[in-house]
């Protein structure tokens, strides 16, 4: 048995355009320790696909790790018995009969207030004045955090990310993301005051009904704002940018040839918005003559993965035709995105259709660039719809 091979790579370069570096890690050392990231890499596919389930060795809970420090120790930084028990109290939220019964009226609200604001404009910019407030609005409702403003809701959401991400110990990075918390909490308990409707589905008031502590219920409110906004939010204008730049397959969406969950979910193979999930080590273990030792840091790589070259035909475009059907974009296992069915309804169901419905001849009017390797999406899409 050996070590994990090491790779180095420049943190700067990889944040820009993880996708070269990634590619050259799985033809040439699939499982790698980056001293940059102080963290093993897994790239390819079916290893993440099948190690992220083994979280009696790949825990999930990490004390020590960004998140928990930073955010409380949510159901996500959990496994086991505990992980499943809170999972289970906020099913009532998350599930496919409330997100279609419940939620999507809300998004569906939100979006043609949002679309209403910026119609009266020949341009606009898709990431700060579409996507941004349509994925705020929505989580204000599904959090229960109605009190927050949407511009206040993707503030807290950047910062928790950022600092989840701070894998360079920035101290304003952390300063920013504890200030983020806090407003948080204040907002939590300014709703909290206000009591809630015995059929309030929202994820505060579900958590608090099953009987989760106000720590538990903090941590986990967290944990949805900071997945719940940005990867939507660079979704949204990620995938029009997508197909703006892709013709053939906005006139088939248009067409009905294709599908909106179709490209929706082909473009979170391609981009993966969610980039990697990290784990800890819990015990000593070996994978392919690899010794994983114990708390030793692990990330699961899902954007690698979903441009693995021997599991897809074209791992490298933007193709709604080909088989997505094994991209790990929300994760495998017990720790499979809790939130999939309402970013898919938000996404695929309402905003993607209800913009292009709206704007028919929209297009793109400046350069558009991405960045992240942990979470990838656009600054800015700009764009305009009349000549």
């Amino acid at each position: 048995m050996s070590h994990p091979p090491v790779f180095d790579l420049d943190p700067d370069v990889f944040h820009a355009d993880p996708y070269p570096i990634l590619k050259k890690m799985r033809a040439q050392t699939p499982i790698a320790f980056v001293p940059a990231l102080n963290a093993v890499l897994v790239t390819r596919r079916d290893d993440i696909f099948t190690l992220e389930k083994r979280i009696d060795i790949f825990s999930s809970d990490q004390p020590d790790g960004l998140m928990t420090k930073l955010m409380g120790q949510n159901m996500m930084r959990k496994d086991g018995a505990e992980h499943l028990a809170e999972r289970k109290a906020i099913f009532p939220t998350v599930s496919p009969k409330s997100v279609q019964n419940v939620w999507r009226t809300a998004f569906e609200h939100a979006t043609n207030a949002v679309l209403d604001r910026i119609i009266p404009n020949s341009q606009t910019d898709l990431v700060t004045d579409f996507a941004m407030p349509v994925s705020a609005e929505a989580l204000k409702a599904m959090t229960g955090l109605v009190n927050m403003s949407w511009q206040e809701m993707d503030r807290v959401s950047q910062g928790m990310i950022d600092g989840c991400a701070n894998y360079s110990a920035d101290p304003q990075v952390e300063a920013r993301c504890n200030d983020c918390t806090t407003s948080i909490d204040r907002h939590i308990d300014e709703r909290m005051a206000s009591g809630f409707l015995e059929d309030d589905l929202s994820l505060l008031a579900v958590q608090l009904r099953a009987g989760l502590s106000l720590e538990q219920s903090r941590a986990n409110i967290k944990l949805a704002i900071s997945g719940g906004q940005n990867e939507p939010r660079d979704a949204i204008a990620g995938l029009v940018w997508a197909l703006l730049k892709h013709p053939n397959h906005l006139a088939d969406l248009t067409s009905g040839a294709l599908s909106h969950l179709q490209v929706f979910e082909e473009y979170c193979r391609w981009i993966s918005p969610i980039g990697m999930s990290p784990r800890r080590v819990a015990r000593a273990y070996s994978y392919k003559g690899l010794e994983f030792r114990p708390e030793q840091r692990v990330f699961f790589m899902f954007g690698s993965g979903n441009r693995d070259e021997s599991v897809f035909a074209k791992p490298d475009v933007f193709d709604p035709y080909q088989d997505s059907s094994k991209a790990i974009a929300f994760g495998a296992g017990p720790h499979f995105c809790a939130g999939a069915w309402a970013s898919k309804c938000l996404i695929a169901e309402v905003a993607m259709p209800m913009l292009l419905s709206r704007f028919s001849k929209i297009r793109i009017t400046g350069p558009v660039e991405f960045s992240g390797w942990a979470f990838r999406g656009p600054a800015s899409v700009p764009v305009a719809w009349k000549d």
